[in-house]
């Protein structure tokens, strides 16, 4: 039986429909199905498997686990012990569930070590890649591809301030934060490439770009904005201005 909360079964809808579209316009990109251990069931590995799709899935730890990650998790304690600084040892080996896997996969193991606590972590994976550069620059960058960019319009750009009373009305603060978080971050993709600012979170780029205080005059023939002499950011703010200047005439 699937639980109400499973995300597991409407994720393999979307990648049976996501799929063939991407293949139709991109027939030889390489895909790869990265998500945590929410996922890691068997009916969407044995599709991946099928397609011909590769993945790297979060694997909850449990005692079997556990138990083929010990030697390193004892290495991982003992290097703790001499340095008193956070240990981590990789491992990858064959594993198959009791009950719920049709076949054994490769699961790859993060013995790591901490003040005071043992952090286990596993991964499920098609990918040969040695097990730390997988675990480290493929599944761990999914935080930096997803969670972190959903944390930044959080917390930068106020998607989650819907108090309203409609829906509609909590829908449409929810799609104006959404747009503000394209523009800035295709203000910072395109217009601070190479600046100190290229990978600067929004809110950063909102406080030190975007709220600047100026003198605003309008006349019958244009708007006048005049910044601060001052301003400690004026040469970014010049060179921001010269970039998108130059994709303008690229484009037209």
């Amino acid at each position: 039986m699937t639980s109400e909360l499973d995300e597991a079964p409407p994720a393999l809808e979307e990648l049976q429909r996501m799929i063939p579209l991407i293949r139709r316009c991109w027939p030889q990109t390489r895909i790869i199905v990265r998500a945590d251990s929410a996922f890691a069931r068997e009916e969407l590995l044995a599709w991946c498997e099928g397609e011909g799709v590769d993945d790297v899935l979060g694997l909850a730890p449990n005692s079997r686990l556990n138990q083929l990650l010990a030697p390193q998790m004892a290495e991982a304690k003992a290097l703790f012990e001499e340095t008193k600084q956070a240990s981590r040892v990789y491992t990858s080996f064959p594993y198959k569930t009791m009950k719920s896997w049709s076949r054994e996969r490769r699961v790859v193991g993060k013995a790591e070590h901490l003040a005071g606590r043992a952090n286990p972590r596993f991964v499920v994976t098609t990918l040969p890649s040695a097990a730390r550069r997988l675990y480290e620059k493929r599944y761990c960058a999914r935080g930096e591809a997803a969670e972190n960019r959903i944390k930044e319009q959080k917390l930068d750009l106020f998607s989650d301030r819907t108090r309203c009373h409609s829906l509609r009305a909590n829908q449409l603060r929810l799609w104006l934060s959404s747009f503000a978080y394209v523009l800035l971050h295709a203000l910072r993709r395109l217009a601070l490439r190479g600046t100190a600012l290229e990978r600067a979170p929004c809110g950063t780029i909102r406080l030190k770009l975007l709220k600047v205080g100026a003198l605003v005059l309008v006349s019958v023939r244009r708007v006048l904005v005049r910044l601060a002499g001052g301003w400690p950011w004026a040469a970014l703010f010049k060179t921001a201005l010269n970039n998108l200047h130059w994709l303008r005439a690229q484009l037209a």
